[in-house]
């Protein structure tokens, strides 16, 4: 059967809210290259997608903005130059930024950002994986250099916002793949504190309060700190409550300078509303990373290892490692529950991810 021209997808004219969504009509585009046309049969939705949604990245808009950044699917064409995949393979990816994404029936992917889906786990489920397990492989393990481990590793890791998906699927890498001794999580409601244990918190503090003397309190210091937050540098401010939403706070730096062990390492995935102030953290020579999963591909910047890292996430997926129980809402894929899932994501109360599957 010959591929349609023409497709109904999800997309914007113009930035905004989440009634912006709608259906649009837009090319089938034939895969060249290292491309692949993938069915896409489920997706997930990100903070990226309402970000990106709303102008946060001063783009303009010159054609239908289709979002989506998680996705599984089933291979139907490849580009002439593509080694890893056929016509008929089931896979999952985070896709690009620059690229049109997967809230549409068909979607192009460059291979090397692509793996094989688990064998074990739903097209649902697996759409969960891509962005989140690549968020937090970089972060904690290429980034911060933190050892994939048979043994208990006696380090410590802090990670600021436990409960969202990329937060979630951290606690499960240090704990079962990397295996480090204290992680410490950051939760404030009672749910989001079972959340955080159930993946892998050993210790959880309450991000609502000042973070310093619970942390002092309970005699916890760490090597490595993963900010995965709205308020990026609020641990910077252990001190003070945290700031409103989309500010940050950066004067007391040396409050947290006692509390990080030497040759502490930090990542963020949010970028900050002003200078870092790492200046007291000289002697201590505590480094800084940024993460951001889309660099690969937007740089050209081996992304093979992308499809690297998805090969094993997957691998984790089905040795039972990772828990398909990152999925805590799905729903049938069409405009309505996508305008809903955007709302629920950007409330900021939504625990793991949230997974649509076309009908």
């Amino acid at each position: 059967m010959s591929l349609p021209t023409t497709q109904t997808a999800i997309a914007q004219l113009v930035l905004g809210g989440a009634d912006t969504l709608q259906e649009v009509l837009i090319p089938v585009q034939k895969p060249t290259g290292r491309d692949i046309l993938v069915s896409v049969k489920a997706v997930s939705v990100n903070p990226v997608d309402y970000m990106k949604r709303s102008g946060a990245f001063d783009q303009k808009l010159d054609e239908p903005l289709v979002l989506g950044y998680d996705a599984s699917g089933v291979v139907e064409a490849v580009g002439e130059d593509v080694k890893l995949f056929k016509k008929g393979d089931e896979v999952m990816y985070a896709g690009a930024m620059t690229r049109s994404g997967s809230n549409a029936p068909y979607q192009i992917v460059d291979e090397r950002i692509v793996a094989a889906k688990p064998k074990t786990w739903s097209y649902a489920d697996s759409a969960a994986l891509p962005l989140v397990g690549l968020t937090a492989w970089e972060a904690l393990v290429d980034n911060m250099g933190i050892p994939v481990s048979q043994t208990e590793n006696p380090k410590s890791l802090l990670v600021i916002n436990g409960a969202g998906g990329v937060g979630t699927v951290a606690l499960t890498l240090a704990s079962k793949v990397l295996k480090l001794k204290t992680i410490i999580a950051t939760a404030s409601r009672p749910e989001t504190i079972a959340w955080t244990k159930k993946f892998g918190a050993t210790h959880v503090i309450n991000h609502t309060l000042p973070l310093g003397p619970q942390l002092t309190k309970q005699g916890l210091t760490f090597d490595y700190v993963f900010i995965y937050s709205q308020f990026n540098l609020y641990f910077f401010t252990l001190s003070s409550h945290p700031p409103v939403c989309g500010g940050s706070n950066t004067k007391n730096i040396d409050e947290i300078v006692p509390l990080i062990n030497p040759l502490g390492k930090i990542t963020s995935i949010l970028g900050p509303d002003g200078p870092i102030p790492l200046q007291a953290g000289m002697l201590k020579s505590i480094s800084f990373h940024w993460t951001a999963m889309f660099t690969k591909a937007l740089f050209n910047a081996r992304p093979e290892t992308q499809g690297q890292i998805l090969k094993e996430i997957a691998a984790l997926a089905d040795a039972g490692v990772l828990s398909s129980d990152l999925v805590t809402e799905r729903h049938v894929f069409n405009v309505d529950n996508l305008k809903k899932v955007h709302a629920k994501s950007e409330s900021g109360k939504a625990m793991g991810k949230i997974v649509l599957e076309r009908a």
